[in-house]
């Protein structure tokens, strides 16, 4: 079970009693976060996402996001891992080499692997925010979806039944745009002050949709840093540069069978 301290900090266990604070993921907006995260990969998707960085889930719907950036021209000739998330995935507060996307990159790098990541991580997304930035970011094409989305909406207390509408929608879009495409889903936890049997659906919200969606399941992407306030900086959510080096193994534990799995098919 997850609980906050008094800063709002996610971590494993309820303790007796609760708090109420919730100085979320949700209203801090950073540099530029939506970007390629490593510098030889061609920055296709920062060119889409890096206008969105700010929105804070506040733009108009209709609003359209070609009408605020240039299109890119050029798409990475690797297939891409897109890891479409919150500030967790963005690296706020962090150098961007030490987010945990970037981390990922070196991993597979360290196998040789043909793979491209993505950092599409938006500081106070939520999951409707994902639904709505979704076709544009499906631009181009890509081999894996890493989806950190819902941190936000159960900061908030949203409703849980739109959370998983919000969720099986983008991962029902992304498929139907390119059937081949793996999906990961990062779990992630509520604040315990906002009731046992709200932290206990929303938990189940990611479980479920790996089975419906045979999708690989991160458990809980904050394991072993949420609440740990030697991993977190001083507001107490967003993780230090040795958090994310945890995450960067927590996603890895996941995410490597899924990229093994797609070099031994294009080698057979």
């Amino acid at each position: 079970m997850m609980a906050t301290n008094a800063s709002g900090a996610i971590s494993s266990e309820m303790p007796e009693s609760t708090v109420s604070i919730r100085s979320a993921l949700v209203y801090v907006c950073p540099r530029f976060s939506a970007t390629i995260i490593m510098a030889r990969k061609i920055n296709w998707l920062g060119l889409l996402l890096v206008p969105l960085a700010c929105t804070n889930d506040a733009s108009p719907p209709d609003e359209a996001p070609s009408a605020r950036a240039p299109a890119a021209t050029e798409v990475p000739s690797d297939p891409v891992v897109l890891f479409l998330g919150t500030s967790l995935t963005a690296g706020l507060g962090v150098d961007a080499e030490a987010a945990f996307p970037a981390l990922v990159q070196t991993k597979i790098d360290s196998l040789g692997w043909a793979f491209t990541v993505a950092n599409g991580g938006v500081s106070g997304e939520t999951s409707a925010g994902g639904v709505r930035r979704l076709p544009w970011v499906l631009r181009q094409p890509i081999a894996v979806l890493v989806l950190e989305l819902g941190a936000n909406d159960g900061l908030r207390g949203l409703d849980i039944a739109q959370l998983e509408r919000n969720l099986d929608s983008i991962i029902v879009s992304t498929r139907a745009t390119f059937p081949g495409v793996r999906i990961v889903i990062a779990g992630m936890q509520a604040p315990p002050d906002l009731g046992t049997r709200y932290s206990t659906e929303f938990r189940s919200v990611f479980v479920r949709l790996a089975g419906r969606h045979d999708a690989a399941l991160i458990p809980f992407v904050l394991e072993d840093v949420g609440g740990v306030t030697a991993l977190n900086q001083a507001d107490g959510i967003h993780p230090t540069a040795e958090g994310h080096a945890v995450i960067a193994e927590t996603v890895w534990q996941t995410l490597e069978p899924v990229l093994r799995a797609l070099v031994a098919e294009a080698g057979s």
